[in-house]
């Protein structure tokens, strides 16, 4: 088990490091057939802000594809940095490729005015008399300027997921809008060379994946599996607890401590997807997942009819135990955080393993009575934090830190579940604790 342990962060970082490295050098090769078609050829000076402007816009459609492999659920993606790194990469991502796009829009706006002998809103104007593709171009870039302005933080506090989801498919639209103007109108690829081809694998390639894997495939395992919501519970802290049914549920192959993405096929609930993580470990007929009313969707949950068909993506994240790195183990969840934590424990972890759980009181603590029955069957020990919040993430009551309630903590793996701000806290102590960055492991299911 050792050896396992040491060369699980290899692997994973063998495929980061890959993925990294090919988008370096996409974009080293997108904008050397840039500079072989003559891009840097100059007159005077002013003519580089020109190469500038379009060596803006190539990259930023490298990152703009880049973003949609990031979401597009491609398997080797998500075990090599997981969902909400490939989701909180690909927000990062968005918004250096619209400050890239800014500057290719003014520089080509500015430059173009300036060879033409006019000014920039005479020749914004002008531009729609070259051909529809520029036009479109123009209303492609408003569309992702839209996008951009609602994924401000704070335009996004005051938005429900559901709007802000809706609002963001606008930037497929604005891409598809977008896109001819670059291999009609941009000089590299007008002789319809290397260069053309290049970019038009990259684009087969980016959309293809899209809908290989966020259409077809979920398609294809709702037809195989045929999941059916059979049975709907409330729980005493007021969760509700959902199982699904279906047809060879295990060639999913889901584990513990990860989550899908559910679109529950009925009138009111079809519309959006939502990640939830399974709340006990998938068996051959069955998946679970427990949901506290927190919003909409979860709250809509609890009266969601039964029979109902549902479509799930996934499984998706690395919150598992295959990233295990130490010999021991510590759960620390808070609230609802503890579903992927309670899955993990129907298979019983190797080592010394801890849990730890925070909540208002006992009876506000979700499957309180699952974990309990669970931690006794594979000799692990409960730690129960109950009451207000202290200063760190702890309770009031009780103050304390993960090294004085696991003096061990050094040689153990902690997996972290709950709010951000509280996880933050929690994720802190353990690196004041001596764990190594390398072994904690959080799940975040933020929208940012």
């Amino acid at each position: 088990m050792t050896r396992t342990l040491e060369r699980a962060p290899a692997r994973r970082s063998w495929w980061v490091d890959g993925l990294v490295a090919a988008l370096w050098w996409v974009s080293a090769i997108a904008v050397a057939f840039f500079v072989a078609s003559g891009g840097l050829l100059t007159s005077t000076p002013l003519d580089y802000f020109y190469s500038l402007g379009r060596v803006a816009g190539i990259v930023a459609s490298v990152l703009v594809m880049n973003q949609v492999l990031l979401i597009a659920r491609m398997p080797w993606v998500e075990r090599a940095i997981g969902h909400d790194t490939a989701a909180s990469t690909h927000a990062r991502m968005g918004r250096v490729a619209f400050i890239l796009m800014l500057v290719h829009v003014g520089l080509i706006l500015i430059m173009t005015a300036h060879y033409d002998g006019r000014n920039p809103a005479s020749q914004l104007v002008a531009f729609w008399e070259l051909g529809w593709f520029l036009p479109t171009a123009q209303i492609g870039f408003g569309l992702f300027m839209i996008v951009a302005a609602t994924s401000l933080l704070i335009v996004r506090r005051r938005w429900k997921y559901e709007s802000w989801h809706t609002v963001h498919l606008l930037v497929y639209v604005s891409i598809a809008l977008v896109v001819p103007h670059q291999f009609i109108e941009g000089s590299t690829f007008r002789a319809m060379g290397p260069a053309w081809w290049f970019w038009l694998t990259l684009y087969v390639v980016t959309f293809g994946s899209w809908l290989v894997f966020r259409v077809l495939r979920p398609l294809v395992r709702a037809r195989r599996h045929g999941l059916v919501v059979s049975e709907v519970t409330p729980n005493p802290d007021g969760s509700t607890s959902v199982v699904m049914t279906g047809t060879h549920v295990e060639r999913l192959r889901a584990l513990p401590g990860q989550f899908m993405l559910w679109r529950f096929l009925a009138p009111g609930y079809w519309r959006e997807a939502h990640p939830y993580s399974l709340s006990r470990a998938a068996d051959a007929g069955s998946l679970r997942i427990t949901v506290k009313p927190s919003g909409d969707g979860s709250t809509a949950l609890a009266s969601i009819p039964v029979g109902t068909r549902v479509l799930a993506e996934g499984p998706l994240g690395i919150f598992t135990d295959e990233v295990r790195t130490r010999p021991g183990v510590v759960f620390v969840a808070a609230g609802i955080g503890i579903t992927p934590l309670r899955a993990m424990l129907d298979v019983p972890p190797d080592g010394p393993c801890d849990v730890v759980l925070r909540a208002p009181d006992a009876e506000g603590a979700p499957l309180l009575g699952e974990v309990r029955e669970l931690a006794r069957a594979c000799d692990a020990t409960v730690h129960e934090l109950f009451g207000s919040r202290g200063n760190g993430w702890s309770s009031a009551a009780q103050p304390t830190t993960l090294k004085q309630l696991i003096p061990d903590l050094v040689d153990r793996d902690v997996y972290i579940c709950g709010p951000v701000a509280w996880a933050d806290a929690v994720e802190a102590d353990a690196l004041l604790g001596g764990v190594a960055p390398e072994s904690i492991h959080r799940e975040r299911f933020g929208w940012a």
